[in-house]
């Protein structure tokens, strides 16, 4: 437990990131890595090693000890410079992405830093710097790509250098058009691997291969996953806490959203509600398991929503559930004892049979788009609740995550979890939640490249 405390001490800055308070001028060149042993490689940004690999600790000490010794001899600080770009030599190049493609979403995170120099910013080639006009400049790609502005991570060092992490989406469906993207910015001649998680890092390496020439560096994704939401909730999100819950989640009126740390994180359940579920007990960084999962996740909730109700987006199918009434799809406890069960402490308000009230026609003639979207979320959502909680109790864990992209904007899933866990296990279990919900299996991508180059 101790060692497990350690990894996501947020008092400390002693790893390879910290945030970094203090507005730096703005510039490139760098790395955005982490490995399980602290250090910095010496790989590119898509993967390639380049060389050795130089320690984050080191480069702080040089920095250091360059500001001490600035008045020393000239010999001793040509030593300090010497040593200084020999370190920053082991970066390498820009820029630097992890990218998870999942089933339904691709999330992309990318690593801006605002401390170049006039020489590093005088030897950037014109498509790197194309490239990161564009990404940092919009907040929009074509008619489906956005980037979470308000999640943004603003001043962090990162292997000696400091920027800001930005967060991009856009569906797994414009995947052809961001590969030709690639192609005509020329990704290429910057590098040659593109570090990848999510099974689209299978069923699209060879489109990247033939159509943009990227080779796709595949990571495991439960690894990424585990990995990157360590990181984040380690650094913090801009000096406030990375995870919430919900205090009185039983009382609608009362119901407050709260930050909190997750300090001695181990051990959690973590269920992960993307495009399907997966369920995992983690007792360490590096130790974990798959309990189960359900293939009732996020894609469910979209695709029932386009079948019902004719949406074609997450957020208007969202949009049309916070407007329904699914009392009117659901059949309740009440519809069938005329009250409480009492007896087994089933309210009267619980669901006895989603979309109960559809095998009626008078029912089915009365109901609106909104109703049956509502219904559709609680559905999906009360499956994922009551599998995750009797995967807390046979696994004995009381912390238990919820992440995601089927979280995103959803504060009726968010909100119906934290009081089922807390409802159905008697104030035992409490729901916490991430604020970046479903960008972790990237920036875990992008934490896992050092390990991986290290092994090729």
């Amino acid at each position: 437990m101790d060692k497990a405390k350690s990894l996501v001490d947020k008092k400390g800055a002693s790893g390879p990131f910290h945030v970094n308070n203090v507005q730096s001028p703005r510039g490139l060149n760098g790395l955005v890595v982490v490995a399980a042993n602290g250090s910095c490689s010496s790989s590119n940004a898509f993967g390639l090693s380049t060389g050795p690999s130089g320690s984050t600790l080191e480069m702080h000490h040089l920095q250091r000890g360059e500001e001490k010794d600035c008045n020393g001899s000239p010999a001793k600080r040509s030593r300090l410079r010497r040593r200084t770009e020999s370190v920053k030599r082991n970066r390498p190049p820009f820029p630097w992405f992890g990218m998870d493609i999942g089933g339904t979403l691709v999330k992309l995170v990318y690593f801006e830093p605002v401390d170049i120099t006039a020489e590093e910013e005088q030897e950037e080639v014109e498509n790197l710097k194309s490239i990161r006009r564009y990404l940092t400049s919009n907040v929009a790609y074509g008619k489906t790509g956005v980037r979470d502005v308000h999640l943004e991570l603003r001043n962090l060092t990162m292997c000696g250098r400091t920027g800001n992490l930005h967060f991009i989406r856009f569906p797994t469906q414009a995947m052809p058009r961001f590969i030709q993207m690639g192609k005509d910015k020329n990704f290429s001649s910057l590098h040659t691997t593109l570090c990848a998680t999510g099974g689209g890092a299978y069923k699209f390496e060879n489109d990247f291969r033939t159509m943009a020439d990227l080779e796709l560096l595949k990571l495991d994704e439960l690894d990424c996953l585990i990995r990157g939401l360590l990181f984040i909730d380690r650094v913090g999100f801009n000096g406030h806490p990375e995870c919430y819950y919900f205090q009185n989640p039983s009382d609608p009126h009362s119901c407050v959203k709260k930050p909190c740390n997750l300090d001695n994180p181990f051990p959690m359940l973590l269920v992960n509600m993307g495009s399907g579920v997966s369920i995992l007990a983690v007792y360490s960084e590096n130790d974990y398991k798959r309990v189960t999962g359900t293939s009732l996740g996020g894609g469910t909730f979209l695709g029932l929503c386009c079948l019902l109700t004719g949406c074609e987006t997450f957020e208007e199918a969202l949009e049309m559930a916070s407007k329904g009434d699914s009392t009117n799809v659901d059949k309740l406890v009440k519809d069938i004892y005329g009250g409480d069960y009492e007896r087994f402490g089933l309210q009267g308000s619980a669901v006895a049979s989603s979309f109960g009230h559809m095998m009626c026609k008078e029912k089915r003639d009365s109901i609106s788009k909104e109703d049956l979207a509502r219904a559709t979320l609680i559905t999906i959502t009360n499956n994922i609740g009551s599998i995750a909680r009797m995967c807390a109790v046979n696994e004995k864990i009381e912390r238990v995550v919820f992440v995601g992209n089927f979280l995103r904007i959803n504060t009726v899933s968010t909100k119906l979890l934290a009081y089922a866990m807390d409802f159905w296990s008697k104030g035992q279990l409490r729901a916490l939640f991430l604020e970046h919900e479903g960008y972790f299996g990237a920036v875990g991508a992008l934490m896992e490249l050092l390990k991986t180059s290290e092994d090729l």
